[in-house]
């Protein structure tokens, strides 16, 4: 596997992980969770087709605004992101299939960001 490759697994696991660690992660309400669906179902030929600069680019702009306290994504941007970078993971499961449990669960991990978590985390920059 392509070391570039390795790079983009480790980073969609540690920053996923990572996240749902420190978040007191809650179910999705009905309405993301339709959103999150609609969403996904509307993003993911897209994604599946981003090449690994395309993913780089925007996994680092999602995280560069998360962490900018000048910035708050609205709940359809937020979800926005967190869908394509999981089904980004649906490409690497296809050309990685040696990598699909990492994948799937990179996957989940993303699928299950929770919005009001974000602007609980965004309210906590300002502190």
């Amino acid at each position: 596997m392509k070391t570039s490759l390795k790079i983009v697994f480790f980073l969609l696991l540690v920053f996923s992980i990572g996240e749902n660690t420190f978040a007191q992660s809650k179910k999705l309400s009905v309405d993301d969770k339709l959103l999150q669906d609609s969403l996904y179902n509307g993003n993911k030929k897209k994604a599946m087709n981003f090449s690994m600069k395309d993913f780089d680019k925007l996994f680092f702009e999602f995280f560069n605004k998360k962490n900018d306290p000048d910035v708050v994504l609205t709940k359809t941007e937020f979800y926005t992101y967190t869908v394509q970078i999981a089904a980004f993971s649906d490409r690497l499961i296809k050309l990685y299939p040696e990598q699909k449990e990492v994948a799937e669960k990179n996957k989940e991990n993303w699928l299950s960001e929770n919005y009001e978590d974000y602007l609980e985390y965004k309210a906590s920059q300002k502190k």
